[in-house]
């Protein structure tokens, strides 16, 4: 490029300065001194909404390792008299199984291994273990024919967060944040914590909230329930606000130098994130305080502070949500039930009741009832075949639910056959479920897209329909 070229381009001043050799740091450094760089906040990329949106924020109770639906959600009478017996090969034949795949010949039913009681006025069936889930039986909208592709944990978890069991694409979080932006300017717009108990534990991959293709902006931030909640959150010892703010200015200044002569929109990112990171450490800390909550609420969960629990997990969801938090995932490692099903379950079920309707209700006290959505489900259920005293994984059919914003609560969707095996009525993939939350947030799930490697991507890939008749 030539001297006429070079200023025909559209140049930023520190960057003529850069390339004229006159001190660019010090220079840059004086002249943007009292211009110092603020959060470039993201509006979102959908300038206007498709539809008039039901929701403002998501709350995705994600209980990993493959919650079972026969003593959950789907009360299988027949199965109980089947206990014991021949699981029907008419079933099972050619049918995907993962650790008893060898066995087909000595597949025998294991019926549900606690009761079942109706609920609400609406009299929705649920298990016994979790009677604080069912108080709020006439706010929920159980599905009961959900399907999956990916009958192992990480490739199933994969296709909950992304829509695909192929990993580097974005997850559901990352897409809401590009297409509707954030709310809060001191937190980040999509947060993770995670809390384990009661079963084998599964690990959960960071990259399940991963941006992927999109901007890293937009990828999760995993807050921890016990010690600092994000990694090197404080200062150091000896550092005071006035200091950290100098190096902060100074560490972005020299990030706006490269840009200007690179043009990466990861450097933007770098840039809005490093001030992001320095708000965060005022905003944080008061957020994860617990302690500062009224008694009856902390009963109201069973929460104690510092606990790391999910019960206080739930509480710091409605604490995150009220200050703008656009997508919020707990995660309760505890549910790989692959033996012993019947006492996994009761410290399983008892370690989540409480806190999943307690967040319902303190919503409805906080007044941000109408406008939030929660599913709870895991990436997949459990075989109606014993694997010895616990169940496989299973993907033909198991149960999930929403409450909240634009659900028709105290209703059911769906159902699978008399052993809880198929799902065969109304039957629900997992890009419905991310097509009906994106539909309650105003946005049509074929029209919200990125383009990638030349091709148009989307949350739903190719397929997904909105679940119509769980909506208000």
């Amino acid at each position: 490029m030539n001297n006429i070229q070079l200023f025909n381009t559209d140049v930023s001043r520190r960057a003529f300065l850069g390339r004229a050799g006159l001190g660019t740091m010090g220079l840059a450094s004086l002249l943007q001194a009292a211009d110092r760089p603020q959060i470039d906040k993201w509006p979102g990329v959908l300038a206007q909404l498709h539809h008039k949106p039901k929701i403002k924020r998501v709350i995705h109770l994600c209980m990993a390792g493959g919650a079972s639906h026969l003593e959950t959600l789907d009360y299988k009478p027949k199965l109980r008299e089947m206990h014991g017996k021949p699981m029907p090969k008419s079933i099972t034949e050619g049918q995907p199984i993962a650790q008893l795949q060898g066995k087909r010949n000595n597949l025998t039913c294991l019926g549900p291994q606690h009761d079942f009681e109706k609920f609400g006025k609406s009299g929705q069936h649920i298990c016994k273990l979790f009677p604080h889930i069912g108080s709020v039986a006439d706010e929920l909208a159980i599905i009961r024919s959900m399907t999956t592709d990916a009958i192992n944990h990480d490739p199933a978890h994969t296709l909950m967060n992304t829509g695909t069991t192929i990993s580097g694409r974005p997850s559901m979080g990352s897409w809401m944040l590009y297409g509707l932006g954030s709310e809060t300017e001191n937190l980040p717009g999509y947060c993770v914590l995670i809390s384990r108990g009661g079963g084998q534990d599964q690990p959960v991959a960071a990259r399940q909230w991963h941006a992927g293709f999109l901007p890293s902006r937009f990828q999760g931030v995993q807050l921890r329930g016990k010690g600092n909640p994000v990694l090197y959150v404080k200062r150091p010892d000896g550092v005071d606000v006035n200091r950290q703010r100098d190096v902060v200015d100074a560490v972005q200044q020299l990030n706006q130098l490269q840009d200007a002569e690179v043009n990466d929109p990861e450097i933007t990112t770098r840039i809005s994130q490093y001030e992001m990171a320095f708000r965060m450490q005022m905003s944080v800390p008061e957020l994860v305080d617990i302690s500062k909550e009224p008694k009856q609420v902390l009963d109201l969960y069973g929460a104690k502070p510092g606990d790391g629990s999910f019960a206080s997990n739930c509480l710091l969801a409605r604490r995150l949500a009220e200050r703008g938090v656009r997508f919020i995932q707990l995660y309760h490692r505890g549910w790989d039930h692959h033996g012993n099903i019947k006492g996994a379950m009761q410290t399983s079920a008892k370690l989540v009741d409480q806190g999943c309707a307690a967040l319902i209700k303190d919503l409805k006290r906080t007044g941000l009832w109408d406008d939030t959505l929660i599913l709870w489900g895991g990436e997949f259920g459990r075989t109606p075949m014993a694997q010895g005293s616990g169940r496989d994984h299973h993907i033909k059919g198991f149960s999930s639910w929403f409450a909240g914003g634009g659900i028709k609560g105290g209703t059911s969707y769906g159902a699978t056959d008399d052993f809880g095996y198929n799902a065969v009525k109304d039957i629900v993939h997992v890009n419905d479920l991310h097509a009906t939350i994106l539909h309650l947030m105003g946005i049509d799930h074929e029209k919200l897209t990125y383009q990638f490697q030349g091709r148009d991507f989307r949350l739903t890939d190719v397929h997904g329909k909105v679940l119509k008749p769980i909506l208000a």
